[in-house]
């Protein structure tokens, strides 16, 4: 017999994305997240978070905005940066889980559901894992021995510290400040406040 897919009744999910000049992208994006959410049968909100975009990302996001209640917007007037823009969709984010993804179609909605199941396991954070890259040569090899002595020093076991994928338990998200480039540290900032903190890599 197929084994019954999982559902999140009771449960509510916030999903933050950055956003910076990705017009081309977001219409398919937004899609991918709808389906993926309406498949796991939880309430939820979609937080597209405007890093000072140049071209019609903007808009865009009204328009969808205006089309589902679930989506919300919040826009920057200038360009501050992922951390800033992460910082802001924390505050804003009311979900007992809370997501966060990159807004490039480099991450797959269809992963939330994998990274919600190890939260319930007891998880406090789960990070994706982009196994395939589509960067550039230098930007892939600079990453991979970031990971290397990240994971190295500060004692956590994972793959990519720089995926935008993470879910995150509400009281450990609303427990983080990130600015400047830290976002690139959340889980050694999680790890420091939380004591009993367990992370995962998908």
């Amino acid at each position: 017999m197929p084994t019954k897919k999982k559902t999140f009744h009771g449960k509510s999910l916030s999903i933050i994305v950055p956003v910076l000049d990705e017009a081309a992208s977001l219409q398919e994006l937004y899609r991918s997240i709808l389906t993926a959410v309406k498949a796991l049968r939880c309430k939820y909100e979609i937080i597209f978070v405007d890093d000072g975009s140049e071209d019609k990302s903007f808009s865009i996001i009204e328009k969808l905005n205006a089309g589902n209640r679930n989506v919300k917007l919040l826009q920057f007037r200038r360009n501050y940066g992922k951390a800033a823009a992460l910082a802001a969709g924390f505050r804003t984010a009311s979900g007992d889980y809370i997501v966060t993804m990159d807004a490039d179609l480099q991450d797959d909605p269809n992963e939330i559901e994998k990274l919600l199941l190890k939260l319930e396991q007891g998880y406090d954070l789960v990070s994706g894992w982009k196994k395939i890259r589509h960067d550039p040569l230098g930007k892939r090899l600079a990453s991979k021995i970031y990971n290397f002595f990240t994971s190295l020093f500060s004692g956590i076991r994972l793959h990519d510290f720089n995926c935008g994928l993470k879910a995150y338990r509400k009281e450990v998200a609303k427990s983080i400040h990130v600015y400047g480039e830290l976002h690139r540290y959340v889980p050694v900032e999680v790890k420091v406040r939380f004591s009993s903190f367990h992370a995962r890599c998908i």
